[in-house]
């Protein structure tokens, strides 16, 4: 199944410099503009870690509330994400995207009026349901204009945008929290779905006039261009060698619930530095909103290159194996020294935190490299999200079990040693469980 190890007669053997420049233009047209929106989906996501420094204060909540709330987003993941997978290949990413995008807006927009629990559970489950494409779509959307060897850096740029949105979304939600709380009445938190919410509907509808769904419609493409691309995605299928396109014959398949359990663990980590990571900078000691904002801002920046050196690395190397499993072990040790320093010295623990978040978010695009290596067509659009969809049910169980966890203990050091064992596991999984690959050799 699993690594991009390729032998050199399994690479392009188009004119490298035609090739290339048509790789080039597809990137800088289509990779910036679903960076944006991923950063988007990113902010508006997670903007509740942020606003949970006041807003709990307010409604009279308890971490556990907190905690629960910010995990069912991922049930809406689970029950959708494969369905809406299977539209965007049925009818295209253009329409797929737009409709997602300006329903996780308006549900941003929303979230500023919850009063109850019960209302704040809806709209995250909410959120969750329209979300539920986004990602796995676009991992399928790039699918179609990328071969296997220039995929991991493609993932890696797009993936990247969730780091970058913790760089600006953290300093954004404390500078709105900060400058705006009582302005018309409402509190800072209010302000901020509402101001972080309403890019992401005028950004759906930009969607629309902007996206091309496949390289032969790509009229910004020359014709020669849109030629060599067909060929060389051609060339890349066939080195490939069969690969399963049903997708009720997939789940027959061990590789995939194997991926699923790999993931689930990353995600486990992932989710619990992404909703916890800023109340891990205001345990150690760091009450101002804006303060923690710009805290988190220079560890995700750091997962940003993370992520983006740990993809081109991985194509470099044609290799995505051990790039995910040393990633995933970097991030658990993070975590676990997180949690060892967390009392003792605040400069170790925000390093480790810092640490843990690069791991965790680099190994996050080698690994998507890992199913494409056996599925295809429908399986693949199938595949990749119901890879995601229950691995992200570790969405939903980490943040409340550190919610319980604090809520009961007064602590999140118990919860983060769980989550460094369980990321943990995804390195030995992979090293222990998913063969190395090569691809067959093709002549043109």
């Amino acid at each position: 199944m699993a690594t991009l190890e390729v032998p050199q007669h399994a690479v392009p053997t188009a004119p490298a410099s035609a090739l290339d420049t048509a790789y080039s233009r597809i990137t800088w047209r289509i990779i910036p503009f679903i960076f944006a929106l991923w950063v988007l989906a990113w902010v508006d996501r997670v903007n509740v870690g942020f606003v949970k420094l006041t807003m709990l204060d307010d409604l009279g909540w308890s971490e556990a509330v907190y905690g629960l709330g910010a995990g069912i987003f991922f049930l809406g993941y689970f029950f959708f994400e494969v369905p809406s997978n299977l539209l965007l290949q049925r009818i295209g990413a253009r329409k797929t995207i737009m409709r997602i995008t300006i329903g996780w807006g308006i549900v941003c927009v929303a979230t500023m009026f919850v009063k109850t629990p019960a209302m704040f559970y809806f709209l995250r489950f909410l959120m969750g349901v329209f979300e539920a494409g986004f990602y796995p779509g676009i991992i399928l959307y790039l699918t179609y204009w990328y071969p296997s060897e220039r995929r991991a850096k493609a993932f890696g740029i797009f993936m990247s945008a969730s780091a970058i949105a913790g760089v600006i979304g953290g300093p954004l939600a404390g500078s709105i929290m900060n400058n705006l709380h009582g302005l018309n009445g409402w509190s800072g938190w209010q302000w901020v779905f509402l101001i972080e919410g309403i890019p992401s509907i005028l950004a759906g509808f930009v969607t629309w006039f902007y996206l091309t769904d496949r390289p032969e419609q790509a009229h910004w493409l020359t014709a020669e261009q849109r030629r060599l691309v067909h060929e060389d995605m051609a060339r890349d299928s066939k080195a490939l060698g069969h690969r399963e396109e049903s997708l009720i014959a997939s789940l027959k398949d061990g590789r995939m619930w194997l991926l699923i359990l790999i993931f689930f663990c990353i995600i486990a980590a992932n989710s619990s530095l992404t909703f916890f990571g800023p109340s891990v900078v205001k345990e150690v000691g760091f009450t101002n909103p804006a303060t923690v904002g710009w805290i988190m801002a220079a560890s995700y920046l750091c997962g940003a290159v993370g992520m983006i050196c740990n993809g081109l690395h991985s194509d470099r190397q044609q290799e995505s194996r051990l790039h995910c499993a040393f990633a995933a072990a970097l991030g658990a040790l993070g975590l676990a020294l997180t949690a060892l320093f967390m009392k003792q010295s605040p400069a170790i623990a925000l390093a480790a935190q810092t640490l843990a978040i690069v791991g965790t978010m680099s190994a996050i695009p080698v690994f998507w490299q890992l199913p494409g290596r056996f599925l295809a067509g429908a399986a693949a659009a199938g595949g990749v999200a119901l890879i995601n969809s229950i691995a992200n049910l570790a969405g939903f169980g980490a943040p409340s079990m550190l919610g319980a966890i604090k809520t009961s203990t007064g602590l999140l050091s118990p919860g983060l040693y769980i989550v460094a064992a369980v990321e943990v596991c995804a390195a030995i999984l992979i090293i222990a469980f998913v063969p190395r690959f090569a691809k067959k050799a093709v002549t043109r």
